[in-house]
């Protein structure tokens, strides 16, 4: 019993909790985030360059043949440059979003800085000087 206590105890910590729905909605945005390169940007940039299609951009090793039943053994380079462009989406809108979430946490404002008690040298420096001044 005391393991599954101990389990229960462990899952139930806020910061696992948080964790599992950050991996959960983060699953969900980088969907979002696919749809957004492949639907919305690429089309555009492959226009620009010319009709090409990142996505189907390879380096082909072995090219298929229908003959003897071999497959295409090819390099997916395109691919490869729409999921770094992917990346850079996600890495700009989560700066986008840590950005905003530290501009709405409110900034502390420093303590007032108390007057330091003065050392026994001060004080008897500030008497003597009080005697002196009273003569």
């Amino acid at each position: 019993m005391g393991f599954i206590k101990e389990f229960k105890e462990f899952a139930m910590r806020g910061s696992v909790v948080d964790l599992a729905v950050g991996v959960i909605i983060g699953g969900a945005f980088g969907k979002i985030v696919t749809s957004l390169v492949d639907d919305i940007i690429m089309p555009p940039i492959g226009f620009i360059t010319g009709g090409i299609d990142f996505s189907d951009m390879k380096y082909v090793l072995t090219p298929a043949d229908e003959v003897a039943k071999i497959k295409e053994v090819a390099i997916n380079y395109g691919n490869f440059i729409n999921i770094i462009i992917q990346f850079i989406i996600v890495a700009f809108c989560i700066f986008l979003v840590i950005k905003g979430l530290n501009s709405l946490k409110r900034k502390e404002e420093p303590a007032p800085e108390v007057a330091a008690a003065p050392t026994k040298e001060e004080t008897l420096l500030t008497e003597i000087r009080d005697i002196l001044k009273n003569k």
